[in-house]
Parts: C-alpha cells; sequence; structure tokens
C-alpha cells in the first residue's frame, strides 16, 4: 500500500510539474485588484468557498489527532516559553507575520479579514461532527485528506486575488521575491515552522508531518488542475 502512494507521488511530481509553479494564475473569478471595497459578487464567492475548503481542512487534521499543523506547533512552543496562552500566541505570531508583510510588499484586501473570520467560524462548525477513527491508519488517511482538501481551498481563495491571510501572504511574498516555485517556497516555510516549534517544546505528530511536506505539493498541485481547467490559453 505504502509502495503504491510512493509510486503515484512519484508520477505526480514527475508528469504533472507541480514544482514550476511560479505564480497565482488569473481565472474567471480573481478580482482585477487586490485592495478594493467593491469586489465582484463572483470573486467573494469564490473567496468564500475557499476559505470555507480551507477550514474543512484544518478540521480534519485536528479532528484526526495524529499532529496539528506546523503554525500550532510553534504556538505551542511559544506559549511553553512565555506566559501566553496557545490563543495569544498564535495572535502574536500572526501579527508579526503581519508585520513583515512590510518589507514584503504584500497588499492585504478583504480576503485577508475574512481569512480569520471564515476559518475560525468552520473549525467551531465543523469539528463537533467530524469522526475520529479508532484505526491509526484511518485518521492518518483523514489527515492526509485535510492537507489536499486545504491545499485545493487554498488555490481556490488565492486566486480570487481579494488579500491572503497572514501566512499564505507570507508564502506569495516570498514567493515574489525569491522566484522559487511555489510548492518550494510553501514547504519550506511550514517545515521551518515545525522545527522552530519543536525546538521550543511544541508536540509534533505524523499530521503535522504531512502537512508541512504535503501543503506545498497540495496547493502547487490545485493552482496547477485550476488553472488547466479555467484558463481559457491553457486549452
Amino acid at each position: 500500500m505504502l509502495q503504491k502512494v510512493l509510486n503515484l507521488a512519484k508520477w505526480v511530481i514527475v508528469n504533472l510539474n507541480i514544482f514550476k509553479i511560479r505564480v497565482i494564475p488569473s481565472l474567471f473569478w480573481s478580482s482585477p485588484t487586490t485592495l478594493t471595497i467593491k469586489p465582484s459578487p463572483i470573486s467573494v464567492l469564490f473567496l468564500i468557498l475557499g476559505l470555507f475548503l480551507f477550514g474543512l481542512g484544518e478540521a480534519l487534521l485536528i479532528a484526526a489527532g495524529v499532529g496539528v499543523s506546523p503554525w500550532t506547533v510553534f504556538a505551542q512552543g511559544v506559549s511553553k516559553n512565555t506566559d501566553w496562552s496557545i490563543g495569544v500566541s498564535t495572535a502574536i505570531i500572526s501579527s508579526f507575520v503581519l508585520f513583515l508583510w512590510i518589507f514584503l510588499k504584500q497588499i492585504p484586501g478583504l480576503g485577508t479579514i475574512f481569512n480569520i473570520i471564515i476559518i475560525s467560524i468552520v473549525l467551531d462548525i465543523s469539528l463537533p461532527y467530524l469522526p475520529n477513527f479508532e484505526t491509526l491508519f484511518f485518521n492518518i488517511l483523514m489527515a492526509a485528506m485535510g492537507v489536499l482538501i486545504t491545499g485545493f481551498g487554498g488555490a481556490i481563495y488565492l486566486i480570487a486575488n481579494l488579500g491572503p491571510g497572514p501566512r499564505d501572504g507570507l508564502m506569495t511574498g516570498l514567493q515574489r521575491l525569491t522566484n522559487y516555485p511555489i510548492a518550494i517556497v510553501r514547504g519550506s516555510i511550514e517545515v521551518t515552522v515545525v522545527i522552530l516549534g519543536a525546538l521550543l517544546g511544541g508536540v509534533v505528530g505524523i499530521g503535522t508531518l504531512l502537512f508541512a511536506f504535503g501543503i506545498g505539493p497540495s496547493l502547487a498541485l490545485s493552482i496547477m488542475l485550476l488553472n488547466k481547467l479555467f484558463d481559457r490559453n491553457s486549452t
């Protein structure tokens, strides 16, 4: 079973060239400008859809119980070395990441605000109804599904071009600065955050590693597939 999964992953990497994706495409739901007070309804609709899927993916990872996301591990580590709660640590980390936007010349937008609100609501609403399996294999499978859904949702809402959330803005800003593939940039951020969190005392699980190493390729693959489906120039 494991060998089949590895073979599938190798096929995806070799044949789909997901590590060549360097830009967020402009598709039919993309807003012409990021900072706008009157976005088109279609852009807002896809922004909300993408953020809903993003939140659902993170909820699946949490419900699986095999490890939290890298940024939560980092928040745990910060919390253990300060008098802050995990919630306060998360808020301070997000604020610091937003501060870095100044140097990365990132532009906030409606999506930056919606990111915080919608994902929080989806987590609160969906978590009580998500299963937790007795078998480790199925919980790992659910965590992997959560990573894929998070990547797909992230692609949809980033393409809407109404402003990324704090962490996705860090990714797009660094990508523009370095011109490295999106999968590499996102993966490097997540792995770095995991290492810092672990060194500070955060708890790393299988789900954490799945997210750290899988979210970059998942996001890049989703962007590539959506571009292939909806970009008229690619047909």
